[in-house]
């Protein structure tokens, strides 16, 4: 099909695999987790874009654009740039920075805190409860609004917890919560 007859979709935010934040719920993040995207941000905004507009600037006056590798790749660049800056902004713009270190001693779960369970097997995990945008279940850190987290929050040190998973209930024991930055 002639390029001149496609459209490009101009808001591609739909396509972005990155998670939507739940109707109603605010975007509660830590500050270490707002400084990553801040500066994700200002990466963008002030290094790459501007050296991706040099060299579209300077593909597009090489002549034609139809073959030119340069132009073509940089305007979908530009393209990709552009849609995760808008995303980046909106969820700054929107974003609560909760500081987890700031509360003290306290024998609940809440945003930021750091749980270490024990399941029915003795085996121990610590997970941190962190914005959707700094989950890394990998690194144990789960976003608030993961069942987990929801299972978790708002327990006590020493009490049971349920969570359902595919392979059936689960109970778990909270150990241990601490409140540090992270």
């Amino acid at each position: 099909m002639n390029k001149a007859f496609t459209k490009e979709n101009e808001d591609d935010d739909e396509l972005d695999d990155t998670p939507k934040l739940p109707q109603g719920l605010k975007n509660y993040i830590t500050p270490a987790g707002h400084q990553r995207l801040k500066d994700e941000f200002d990466q963008l905004w002030k290094v790459e874009r501007p050296e991706l507009v040099k060299t579209i600037t300077w593909a597009a006056s090489n002549g034609d654009r139809s073959e030119n590798g340069d132009y073509i790749y940089g305007k979908r660049r530009l393209r990709e740039i552009d849609r995760r800056l808008r995303f980046l902004s909106k969820r700054l713009d929107n974003a609560e920075v909760v500081d987890p270190a700031q509360r003290g001693e306290c024998d609940q779960v809440f945003f930021g805190a750091t749980v270490t369970i024990c399941n029915s097997q003795g085996e121990e995990n610590t997970y941190s409860i962190v914005g959707m945008d700094e989950a890394d279940p990998g690194r144990g850190r789960i976003s608030w609004i993961s069942p987990l987290a929801k299972a978790l929050l708002k327990a006590h040190e020493g009490d049971v917890v349920r969570l359902h998973t595919p392979g059936g209930l689960e109970e778990l024991e909270v150990v241990e919560i601490r409140y540090e930055a992270l």
